[in-house]
């Protein structure tokens, strides 16, 4: 029982009838209120643009004109990016090309992003409307009713009547995409083929196999039946390059049972007393393939779990991957380290729409 502190009278009685007149009383506790009349929506209010034809003229011209702009800027940079060359060790220049790259490419999507906006709030159509929900069916009514959604939204946007806006917005997002795409291709070499590129690597005749990342060279009496080696061509680390070309001549090296290795007749003499040597790029997506099952004589590649049998030319057994791994020619020298007979005979990694 509740109590009044000053008094000492009880209060539970009198508290509990005016909690539940409270209750009776309050809107506030009532979930759905069945005598509230549906408010309906509110007065439509007319935009300038509706009312005035000379005002709809303004808007119009502002958004094609920043259609415009973004076409320029995207022109713009492509401009700066050919003007502004990034050169080795010329801070200048690097802060110049990306200034205004920044900028071009700043006024293209400002441009894009303002008009399509000032277009919807100023020249589409500006009624309110409601869509009753029903069942989704791919009926004939369905479809004739989609046609003319399609037909009654072109009419209030004005995309077929007002041609300026249109060709504008067309000009905008097919110039848009300039930008991004001289810039990635400024990303691979200038002066060669880049499917060319991919089609080489480091390796040739007598180049000895070296230990990843140390660059010793490795003897045939080193590698033992179950050991794995990743390997690298000799010289791969006084290259200024070296990261370009370990992403394409990465080996694995490893030696079996020469009696486990099923060997086609094109590929005799490619190993040497069960030592074989594969590429270490996944032909997936380019995966550094690290992980070797000694029992099973499998590789797997630890992104897309692609696994190559070593023991059948590092075929693919299970995975993604579409094509082997590429297996490098080795042999020995008079000194007794192993070295390349020859580079890769097909491009290395993931395949690309140039491969014959």
């Amino acid at each position: 029982m509740a109590h009044d502190e000053v008094s000492g009278t009880d209060t539970s009685a009198s508290d509990s009838s005016a909690v539940e007149t409270t209750r009776g009383a309050s809107t506030g506790t009532v979930v759905i209120a069945s005598d509230v009349a549906n408010p309906g929506e509110p007065p439509h209010r007319q935009r300038v643009t509706d009312t005035d034809p000379r005002a709809a003229k303004r808007a119009a011209r502002s958004v094609y004109t920043l259609f415009y702009l973004s076409i320029a800027g995207s022109v713009f940079a492509v401009a700066a990016y050919m003007a502004f060359p990034i050169e080795d060790g010329d801070p200048t220049a690097l802060r110049l090309n990306n200034l205004f790259l920044g900028i071009g490419i700043a006024l293209s999507l400002f441009g894009i992003g303002l008009g399509a906006v000032h277009w919807g709030k100023a020249l589409m159509h500006d009624k309110e409307g409601i869509d009753e929900r029903h069942p989704v069916r791919g009926t004939d009514a369905t479809v004739a009713r989609a046609v003319e959604i399609f037909d009654e939204a072109d009419r209030e946007s004005g995309f077929g009547r007002r041609t300026l806006i249109r060709n504008s917005l067309i000009g905008a997002l097919v110039a848009f995409p300039l930008p991004g795409l001289v810039l990635f291709r400024g990303f691979g070499p200038q002066d060669q083929n880049p499917p060319e590129l991919l089609s080489h690597t480091m390796w040739k005749k007598g180049a000895r196999l070296t230990l990843d990342p140390s660059g010793i060279p490795v003897k045939a009496s080193d590698v033992t039946i179950g050991s794995v080696f990743h390997i690298i061509p000799e010289g791969l680390n006084e290259r200024h390059d070296k990261l370009e070309q370990k992403a394409k001549a990465a080996v694995l090296l490893m030696r079996l049972n020469p009696d486990d290795l099923n060997i086609s007749p094109e590929r005799e003499g490619w190993s040497y007393d069960g030592i074989v040597a594969y590429s270490k790029i996944c032909t997936h997506v380019g995966c550094p393939v690290a992980l070797y099952e000694q029992q099973t004589h499998h590789l797997l590649c630890p992104c897309h779990q692609s696994t190559f049998d070593v023991v059948n030319e590092c075929e693919v057994i299970f995975g993604p991957a579409k094509r082997a791994l590429p297996q490098l020619p080795i042999e020995v020298d008079s000194d007794g380290y192993l070295v390349a007979q020859s580079d890769f005979h097909e491009p290395v990694g993931p395949s690309f729409w140039e491969r014959s």
